[in-house]
Formats: structure tokens, sequence, C-alpha cells
């Protein structure tokens, strides 16, 4: 008689809670999917390069979807979600998060800005130099005109001492100057994208600091392989001769494997390691802010970051990015 009863009272299973569920188990397994490939560094192809970019914007989106499923009471997609976010916050979450700063070594302030072909405002570039006191200046998209322009402006007062290859137009030339004496290095890598000059610059008071203008090409449909060979050919971190120092445009983020296998070798990343590694460089000055960060600066184990800064620059798609640096040695 009970089981009569409670045959009765069981409330069959409503055919619209079976498709919630089933949609939320399906969209958790994507994001579980979208989290591997992060973790796993398997982007490939001209859609996933681009796509995981955006890791921290879809590691926002898994919370959101994550509470979501909650409400929902969907238990295996609350279970796929929890596995999902926690892979995805131990990716982003540690470039939030300020490190230890360095204690001693010389100062080194260097700039690193992206002219847009030659677009960016020269004055802009010129009082951000003198307002920061910068050392060292990398420059991506130098043409001819520009070149003029930044001279016109001060720049040369300033940072007497150049190093690069300007361009009549487009992204290929690069430059580099310093307020101290410095010298162009031949052979260290064979560059793979546009021009990428290297220096050594005298510092007083220690030996010469290594500096590498870095701009490999975008990552775009066409170009992807060319982009990828572009930041593996970069040259690996030194643990002897002079101090090494990446500054440019890396037309990649922190969440691209070919970027952190290069990281791995000894580099740490500025802005990352003082919190400031979500402070999205690209693309400045269209209709949508700033989304992604792929203007870095770059130190060897005998370097580090105690400040770093972005700020806009008319005229061009890109922020500068400052970084105030310790150099040992």
């Amino acid at each position: 008689m009970l089981v009569q009863e409670e045959v009765e009272t069981a409330r069959p299973v409503r055919p619209r809670c079976v498709w919630r569920g089933r949609v939320a188990t399906a969209v958790a397994v994507l994001f579980a999917a979208g989290a591997a490939v992060r973790l796993g560094g398997l982007e490939a192809g001209v859609f996933l390069v681009p796509l995981v970019s955006f890791t921290p914007y879809f590691a926002l989106a898994a919370l959101i979807v994550l509470g979501i499923v909650a409400v929902l009471r969907c238990r295996a997609a609350i279970a796929i979600m929890l596995a999902a976010c926690a892979c995805l916050a131990w990716c982003v979450v540690p470039r939030a998060i300020a490190g230890e700063s360095p204690s001693g070594g010389r100062a080194l302030r260097v700039l690193t800005a992206n002219l847009n072909g030659g677009r960016g405002d020269a004055a802009t570039i010129v009082a951000l130099v003198r307002r920061l006191n910068v050392d060292v200046l990398s420059i991506q998209e130098l043409t001819y005109s520009a070149r003029d322009r930044l001279a016109a402006a001060g720049l040369t007062g300033l940072l007497p001492y150049q190093v690069g290859q300007a361009d009549y137009r487009g992204p290929e030339g690069s430059g580099v100057y310093s307020r101290h004496p410095m010298t162009e290095r031949i052979g260290l890598f064979q560059p793979v994208g546009h021009h990428m000059p290297v220096v050594e610059v005298s510092l007083p008071g220690g030996s010469a600091v290594e500096v590498v203008v870095v701009h490999p090409v975008a990552p775009v449909p066409s170009t992807v392989p060319e982009w990828e060979a572009g930041v593996a050919a970069l040259p690996p971190a030194p643990s002897s001769g002079p101090p090494r120092i990446l500054a440019g445009d890396f037309n990649a983020t922190l969440d691209h494997a070919v970027f952190r296998r290069l990281l791995d070798t000894g580099y740490t990343d500025a802005a990352s390691s003082t919190g400031q590694g979500l402070n999205p460089t690209w693309p400045q000055g269209r209709s949508l802010p700033p989304l992604v960060t792929i203007d870095h600066v770059l130190t060897d184990a005998r370097g580090g970051a105690v400040g770093v800064q972005v700020f806009d620059v008319p005229g061009s798609d890109h922020r500068a990015l400052f970084a105030d640096l310790r150099v040992q040695g």
C-alpha cells in the first residue's frame, strides 16, 4: 500500500528540466574544452590563435555560466564548470597579483610604443619621454616622416643616441633611442617579421645592457605560421653576458603558448610581475576600448620591474607601455 502511494505521489520529470540540464551540460563541456586548449597550449590555426588572446574574458564568462548552472542545480554542469573555472583562474589570476619587487640594481626606464604606420603623435611620445625620464625608447612602425617629427618635437635632445631602420610606410620600420651611448649588435638572432634591431646600452656604473626591439607580424589568417615562427625565433634569456631586455609589440599575449615558451627560457614579463598583466594595450583609438595585452617588456633573471604604466598615444592603435626596471650587473 505504501509503495502504491509513493508511486502515485511521485512527480514525473518535466521535459523542460531535462532540456535545460542537457543544454547546461553541453555549454559546460564547451567551456571545459576552451580551458583545455588554453591550459595545454593547443591553439593552432587562424581561428584559435586570435581567439586565445581573449582568455581573460573567457574566464569571466565561465564564472557567469557557473552561477547560472548553479541556479539551475545541474550537478554535472556545476562540476564541469568548477573544474574549468579553476583551470582558467590558475592561468589568469597570477598576472593581476604583484610579485616581490627587485631590490638593488641599476635603474633603467624603458618606454615602448607602436606608431601605427608612423601615425602616432610624436609630441605625445616626446612628452612621455621627458615626464617619465625615459632611458631607452623602443619604437615600432617607424616611418621616415615619424622619425623627423620625433626629432622636431625634441626627442634627440632627450635621447641623443639612435639605432634603427625607418621605412616609408607600413609596419616594417623600427628603432631604439637611448639616453646613454649604445652600439648595434648583429647576429644575435634571425628576425622573422619586421625590422628588430638589437643594441647594447652602456649604463653608468656597470656593464652594458642588451635591448631587443620586438615586432613579429600580426597573426592574421594569412600570416599565422610566420607570426609563430617570429615569436619562436626571439633569443632565449641568457644566463651570462649582458642582461637582456626584450621590448616591443609581440603581437602575442600571455595566453599564447609560443609566448609562454619564450618566458620559460628565463624571462619575466614586467606588467605581469607588477600586477598589471591584465591592463590591455590594443586596439586603442577605435570604437571599442583596448581589449588585449600584446605590448610587453621582458627581462632576464638579472632584471625586474618596480612599476609599469600604459599611456594613450593619439593616432596610434597601441597604448605606449612604460616599465621602470632594475638591472643587476
